[in-house]
C-alpha cells in the first residue's frame, strides 16, 4: 500500500504497533508458561494483562483519529517466537533458563518502547495530544515493565552468586 501523507504512515505505524501488542500479548503468556519460577510467571502475566489493556488504548487512538487499523505484514513477531522456542530448547540449566526468558521479554518490550515512543513524536506533529497521551500511557506501562525486568534480572544474578559463595 503506497503511503502518500504523514497521516497514511501514523495509521500504519499505529496499525502496526497495534498488531504488534496484541501478538506480544500472547508471547508473554508464553514466556510466563516457560520461566518455571513464580515471581518471573507472576509477572509476565500481569505483562500480558497490561498488553490486553494497551489494546483497548489504541482502539482509543484510532476512533480519536476517526480510522481504523490498517494490514501490515511483517514476520518479526513469528521469527522471534520460532528462535525463543529453538534456543530455549537447548537450554538445560533452570537458571539459565530463567534469565533467558527475562531476556527474550525485555527484548520484546524493549521493541515495543522504541515504536511507542516514535509514535508519540508522530502523535505530537499531527496534532493529535489525546492519541499522543493514550500512547505515552502505553510507553510507560513498557518502560516500567523494563525496570522490572531488570530487577528481576538483578535478583537471579545476585541469588545465584549468594549461592556459590555459600558453598
Amino acid at each position: 500500500m503506497p503511503i502518500k501523507n504523514p497521516k497514511e504512515l501514523f495509521v500504519k505505524l499505529l496499525s502496526h504497533v497495534r498488531q504488534g501488542s496484541e501478538r506480544s500479548a500472547a508471547i508473554y503468556k508464553e514466556l510466563a508458561e516457560a520461566a518455571q519460577n513464580p515471581e518471573i510467571q507472576e509477572a509476565l502475566s500481569a505483562r500480558a494483562f497490561v498488553s490486553e489493556q494497551d489494546l483497548e488504548k489504541l482502539d482509543e487512538a484510532f476512533k480519536t483519529i476517526g480510522e481504523k487499523p490498517v494490514n501490515v505484514t511483517g514476520p518479526l513477531h513469528d521469527v522471534f517466537v520460532e528462535d525463543f522456542r529453538r534456543e530455549l530448547a537447548e537450554i538445560q540449566s533452570p537458571e539459565a533458563r530463567r534469565l533467558y526468558v527475562l531476556a527474550k521479554a525485555n527484548h520484546l518490550s524493549h521493541m515495543r518502547t522504541a515504536e511507542y515512543a516514535t509514535l508519540v513524536a508522530a502523535a505530537d506533529v499531527s496534532g493529535h495530544h489525546g492519541v499522543g497521551v493514550l500512547l505515552e500511557s502505553c510507553l510507560a506501562d513498557h518502560l516500567a515493565f523494563a525496570e522490572r525486568s531488570r530487577r528481576l534480572i538483578q535478583r537471579l544474578v545476585e541469588t545465584k552468586i549468594a549461592a556459590r559463595a555459600a558453598g
